[in-house]
């Protein structure tokens, strides 16, 4: 009990700092609070979940390690912007370009796929998560900076990976009905 208190302080004052010691040098850049709230806070937040997942993944306790992320997503989503909007002194207003990007992007690409491809993450899959949170960060990043790249970064995304992407699941989608329903035809 005494090393579980340890390490879960440590690794609470260890995000703590990481987010703090980022979260100023990103904003002295210049970049607004939304993307340092997508990136730098979300990555230092999720650095002791990060640990737990890798040692709970590692030491085969997949359980833990998927629980561990649902649980903690609809906590966040649930609990913490809850008592956020509770105790605010006005209505939290939430940005035109979350809710035209980053909304849609995590309920399609983070809960989507799980759901149609056996209930399983495999390797792969677990590469091309990790792959498409990049893309997705480096797109924040340029939009949020104005970085000549974008439109360029912005076709790429919009005429392959998206569509790309779209099809994907349309295809794990249809997999999934066939497999749970045989008898029926699509």
């Amino acid at each position: 009990m005494l090393w579980f208190v340890l390490g879960l302080t440590a690794l609470v004052v260890g995000a703590e700092l990481l987010v703090r010691g980022a979260s100023k040098l990103v904003l002295s850049f210049g970049i607004s609070p939304l993307v340092v709230g997508l990136t730098v806070v979300a990555c230092g937040t999720s650095a002791p979940e990060l640990a737990v997942l890798v040692q709970s993944a590692w030491s085969g306790q997949v359980d833990i390690a998927l629980g561990n992320v649902v649980g903690s997503n609809i906590f966040n989503i649930l609990s913490v912007l809850g008592i956020s909007a509770s105790i605010a002194p006005s209505n939290l207003i939430v940005a035109p370009a979350m809710l035209s990007l980053d909304l849609p992007v995590m309920v399609a690409v983070a809960c989507l796929p799980v759901f149609f491809s056996g209930s399983t993450i495999s390797r792969g899959e677990g590469v091309l998560f990790l792959a498409l949170y990049v893309a997705y960060t480096l797109y924040v990043i340029l939009y949020a900076t104005g970085h000549n790249a974008l439109h360029d970064y912005s076709a790429v995304m919009g005429g392959f990976v998206l569509p790309l992407l779209a099809v994907t699941l349309v295809i794990l989608a249809v997999r999934h009905w066939r497999h749970t329903h045989p008898n029926k035809r699509i």
